[in-house]
């Protein structure tokens, strides 16, 4: 058996060459939703990564274009960090209730499910449990997960498509490959297989064995 493995481009929607791009355009590109029966607290809005802090923005594109390969071209525009708070979130929330009416959860009501509200006036109380684990999929066959997937869209749950590029990047002479697809374990954007500066001081198999022990980073 012969495996082959294919690196293809994920889409973006937008690619700035000025940072850090203006609040206006910030719901272009991101977007959070919150999912329960509340508006989000300020203890929420006070979390990675909707807390937004303007000196550590501008601290941190310092440094990019300081030591990363792939930002030593990027224009820092003061007039669009001046736009960002110097503690807190760079844009309003918006608190849609779906339906005041009812108790019921939409993506745990089934397609013959009509009553308004769940619950009882004497006896057991139901719970519902959404979601599922790491580990109950561990146990599950193939047919246990797509029913649970169909079961998922005959309720209308919410559903995320992610395209990528019809043609795949090449493997070959693209030393920018690998520090694009991992940022985290090239953080300067060097140390990719087969970078010029790296040619004849360390062999592309000691190389990639030194990366495969990044496990552990």
């Amino acid at each position: 058996m012969i495996a082959n493995v294919v690196m293809l481009s994920s889409p973006t929607a937008k690619v700035y060459h000025t940072l850090p791009p203006p609040v206006a355009e910030i719901d272009d590109v991101l977007a959070f939703v919150f999912m329960g029966s509340s508006a989000p607290t300020a203890e929420d809005f006070a979390r990675t990564p909707l807390l937004v802090r303007r000196n550590k923005i501008a601290k941190a594109l310092d440094w990019l274009k300081l030591n990363h390969v792939d930002y030593h071209d990027l224009t820092i525009s003061q007039e669009n960090l001046r736009q960002y708070p110097e503690w807190g979130i760079p844009v309003e929330v918006d608190f849609h209730r779906t339906n005041g009416e009812s108790n019921k959860i939409p993506s745990a009501m089934s397609i013959d499910d009509n009553e308004l509200e769940e619950g009882s006036e004497s006896g057991p109380c139901p719970f519902t449990v959404n979601g599922l684990t790491g580990e109950e999929y561990s146990t599950m066959d193939t047919k246990a997960m797509k029913a649970i997937a169909l079961r998922h869209l005959q309720a209308k749950g919410k559903v995320l498509g992610i395209g990528h590029d019809p043609l795949p990047q090449s493997m070959y002479n693209n030393p920018q490959a690998y520090p694009k697809m991992f940022p985290w374990l090239f953080p300067y954007g060097k140390g990719g297989i087969g970078q010029r500066h790296l040619k004849k001081k360390i062999s592309e198999a000691s190389q990639k064995k030194q990366l495969l022990m990044y496990y552990d980073k």
